[in-house]
């Protein structure tokens, strides 16, 4: 390709090829006049870093960027490995800055990694399913498919436009058939293992969407998340996957992971205190059995053989839903509260059959609508069996030593209560009636959706086999094309006849399809599992890829995903991991939890209704209504299309830049903090302040090696060389503080703010020095190079300038190669044996405020550090007369946080 071509502007003397060589041929000198670009087309080296250079640098390196995030094709288990995974996106058309800000984050700590050495993938996808892609489908004509499809090319291009690093050839759409087939393989592998069934529940129903929500899709008004409509409590016959038989592992598990940022508590929680457990019982009505079952929970399993009653609420689907019992309960809760019903319970483990009672209370303990009473433990069902004169058996008997043991209790008769206990649970367990431990918190995972855009459900309804989970080899069952598509009523999929009517693959009569569709939380709670294999057409993924890349080593997303998604994530891979397809019982190591990007919201108080930029006059001490001076309520508010305070992140890039919109990001705030968008505010400013010192210094250097004098560090005197030693101490103590801040903390902001004081540093350096100095040539190489995750584009372009000047002293950079092809860089061996002196850098509230030099001895002790921080100038300007929440030291890494008051 000719220069022309090429867009370097050179004169028609020079495409006859009257070039100038220079010493190395990849540089070029242009004709006078002839206005130039940047240095790595041109040879010559632009002193200013303005917008039309950052402009110019991103347009030539965005494609090389993406190249050198290579594609793995072959494994290497001599390699370590690394798998950063940031939660896929539902594909809405437009990608927001939250987008942007998880996605940097992925990026950044992914090409950090590959530095380090690592084989490292960084998968995107697309969480394609559910209703608001069906209802913006509905609104504007369009089957969903046709509007997902369309969505997921243009943000997959957004995402391209601004430089993510993504490993795009393990691309996964959870719409796509080749996903959707192992969503259902993996569903009718649960249903052989009993974790699926089909029951009537009390769901919240949307009216105008017409589908059942979650509880958290009801907001505190008791309204629908999305249609706002008032939500109806309805019985529907439902599917779940009993992830209760999981709560224990699951709640012990969360022991042996590292700190996930408040999350693990969050979890415990949800999960609760797993001391109970349920046990299944057959339904008899005036002592002829129903065939029908219910789960009754124990308080305490192993003191079931006194169990008196079993007692319900007024609202349990017995009561309301489509039950063989119904008639003789709500015959007998005709007559009063408390009452005893002429309907029984067999308990399929003891064998005991005991009467049904209907409690007058409206809750028991956490979600639980059917418990055993048990008066050997419970005074409140001591009083119910008193009232009704039930009779009961005492199973717990007190030793003289204060001891407790079971007795009226078959073979367990004689046990510690510890001993019963376990062998109680473990026996029901493995007679399949029940005895896997929970909490009286938690329930089943209701996955039944009606509404047409999802995951179909493998079912088949056969009036002589019953329900009959569709074969594997007759996977995936794919959504048919609906026609006439309005989403309203039953499933739309009830409406498509051809599909619907089909064969029973056991008995090949005539049957039915299941017309519900899936949770989208059943698409994303297996998706991390699918990038380690995401074009394997015979089984959901390979045992050992999974292996290898498994546990996810990072994983980031919004904290609104803490409780539920992470919960059924969680579920899966502990599922997987029973069933022998998986190594490791949890899929996710380390969890960084993003905070959210708020954008300034102005609000009249008279209607409530959120004002457009346009509308507010912010000239005077209070923003007030353009039009009528009223005083606007000013919040800061998550960024929405409808409070008119987003931030189009592609208008951001326009104006600033790629790499200083990733820097903003990255430097505004921690990543678990929220970011409040003000562009006025220190941050854009100063990350472009620092882009331009940066770009000097390179300046500085290039202009500096290839002039005629060549380096030698030998002429330098005492006072320059002992400049030297202290841009040499400043290299080795960032290289640990960054280092440390991508691999434990992911503070990055502190990682910044540390680069910037190793930049001051050398922009203090004399002419001499750079000239003469390894020690500036490495620590602006080790600059470079660290910067280069975070703004890949700027660091790119200093590094060719870098390493294709005339003179260059340190010799274990590979300079032909890339920036980010090269290594991570190293503390040097004799940084770490000083045995003298720590210094010790110092946050407040997360941000860089300096640092202090610490005798060794006493750099371990946390009380001593403080002090003489107190006691510093810089404790002086800047804790003085504030009050100190927390204190946060690390001597790992010689860093001490104050968290302080606002």
């Amino acid at each position: 390709m000719g220069p022309a071509a090429m867009g370097l502007g050179y004169c028609t003397s020079c495409l006859k090829g009257r070039l100038n060589t220079l010493t190395n041929s990849w540089h070029r000198v242009l004709c006078p006049g002839i206005t130039r670009t940047i240095y790595s087309e041109t040879g010559q080296w632009e002193k200013v870093y303005g917008l039309e250079t950052r402009r110019k640098v991103e347009k030539i390196w965005h494609h090389k960027i993406k190249e050198n995030f290579t594609t793995i094709n072959e494994l290497d288990n001599s390699k370590p490995k690394y798998y950063v995974l940031s939660m896929f996106p539902y594909p809405s058309g437009k990608l927001h800055m939250g987008h942007v800000r998880v996605y940097t984050l992925s990026d950044t700590v992914a090409r950090f990694q590959k530095m380090r050495g690592m084989q490292v993938i960084n998968p995107m996808g697309w969480d394609a399913f559910g209703l608001p892609a069906e209802n913006a489908a509905i609104e504007r004509g369009l089957n969903p498919d046709t509007w997902t499809k369309s969505n997921i090319e243009h943000m997959r291009q957004q995402l391209e436009r601004i430089g993510l690093s993504f490993s795009w050839d393990r691309e996964i759409s959870t719409c796509s058939p080749e996903y959707y087939k192992w969503t259902q393989h993996l569903f009718v592998k649960m249903f052989e293992a009993g974790l699926v069934y089909q029951k009537e529940a009390l769901v919240n129903w949307d009216p105008v969407d017409q589908t059942v929500l979650a509880n958290e899709q009801v907001d505190e008004n008791g309204c629908s998340w999305r249609s706002g409509a008032k939500v109806e409590q309805k019985y529907l016959k439902q599917w779940f996957l009993k992830t209760t038989v999981y709560a224990k592992a699951m709640q012990e598990a969360l022991a042996d992971l590292p700190e996930w940022y408040g999350v693990k508590s969050m979890q415990a929680n949800w999960i609760g205190d797993c001391t109970g457990c349920f046990f299944d019982c057959m339904l008899k009505v005036d002592n002829v059995e129903t065939g029908e079952k219910i789960s009754a929970y124990a308080v305490n399993p192993e003191a079931v053989y006194g169990a008196s009653h079993i007692a319900i609420l007024p609202n349990h689907r017995l009561l309301h839903g489509d039950s063989k019992v119904k008639g003789a309960l709500q015959e007998a809760f005709a007559e009063g509260k408390d009452c005893l019903t002429r309907v029984s319970a067999v308990n399929l483990f003891t064998k005991q059959e005991l009467p049904l009672i209907i409690s007058e209370k409206c809750e028991f303990d956490g979600y639980l609508d059917c418990k055993i009473g048990i008066p050997s433990t419970n005074l409140e069902d001591a009083a119910f069996a008193k009232k009704f004169s039930i009779p009961y058996a005492k199973v717990i008997e007190t030793l003289e030593d204060g001891t407790e043991r079971i007795t009226n209790s078959s073979k367990f008769t004689g046990l510690s209560r510890h001993d019963a206990f376990h062998a109680i649970t473990n026996q029901a367990k493995d007679e399949g009636v029940g005895g896997h431990l929970t909490s009286s918190k938690l329930r089943d995972w209701l996955i039944s959706r009606q509404r047409y855009w999802g995951t179909p459900i493998p079912i088949i309804h056969c009036s002589t086999c019953g329900t009959v989970p569709v074969p594997y080899d007759d996977l995936p069952v794919i959504l048919p094309t609906v026609s006439s598509f309005t989403g309203k009523g039953s499933s739309p999929l009830s409406t498509v006849s051809d599909w619907i009517n089909c064969k029973c693959p056991r008995c090949a009569g005539a049957a039915v399809r299941e017309t519900d569709t899936m949770d989208t939380f059943v698409d994303s709670a297996w998706y991390y599992l699918r990038y380690t294999d995401p074009h394997n057409s015979e089984r959901p993924f390979d045992k050992s890829l999974a292996d290898f890349w498994m546990p996810v080593d990072l994983y980031i997303g919004g904290k609104e995903h803490a409780v539920m998604h992470l919960y059924y994530a969680r579920f899966f891979n502990h599922f997987c991991q029973s069933w022998g397809m998986v190594k490791h019982r949890e899929p996710f190591n380390k969890l960084l939890v993003q905070g959210l990007i708020k954008g300034q919201t102005f609000r009249l108080p008279s209607t409530g209704k959120y004002l457009q930029r346009d509308e507010v006059d912010i000239s005077g001490s209070d923003p007030v209504h353009t039009k009528t001076g009223e005083k606007l309520q000013v919040t800061w508010e998550k960024m929405s299309k409808s409070k008119h305070n987003g931030v189009d992140p592609e208008e951001m890039v326009e104006k600033y830049g790629i790499d200083t919109t990733r820097l903003y990001l990255l430097f505004a705030a921690p990543p678990d903090q929220d970011i409040l968008w003000d562009m006025k505010n220190d941050a854009i400013p100063g990350v472009l302040r620092w882009q331009t010192r940066v770009w000097a210094l390179t300046s500085k250097f290039v202009e500096a090696r290839n002039s005629s004098v060549k380096p030698n560090p030998q002429i330098l005197h005492k006072k320059e060389i002992a400049e030297t030693q202290k841009i040499w101490q400043h290299r080795n103590l960032t290289v640990s503080q960054v280092t440390s801040y991508f691999t434990e903390d992911f503070i990055f902001n502190a990682a910044i703010s540390q680069l910037m004081s190793l930049s001051n540093i050398l922009s203090q350096s004399s002419a001499r020095i750079v000239q003469h100095s390894r020690e500036f040539e490495d620590a602006l190489a080790s600059l470079i190079i660290m910067i280069s995750p975070m703004a890949p584009h700027l660091a790119s372009e200093l590094w060719k300038g870098m390493g294709h000047v005339t003179h260059k002293l340190c010799t274990q950079y590979n300079w032909s190669k890339d920036v980010l092809l090269q290594t991570w860089p190293t503390i040097d061996p004799e940084y770490l044996s000083q045995p003298d002196i720590v210094e010790v850098l110092v946050l407040i509230n997360n941000k860089n405020c300096g640092s202090i030099r610490v005798p060794f001895a006493l750099s371990q002790d946390a009380k001593k550090v403080q002090e003489l921080i107190m006691q510093s100038d810089l404790g002086a300007n800047y804790l003085q007369g504030r009050t100190v929440k927390r204190v946060i030291h690390s001597s790992q890494r010689a860093l001490v946080n104050f968290l302080l008051e606002d």
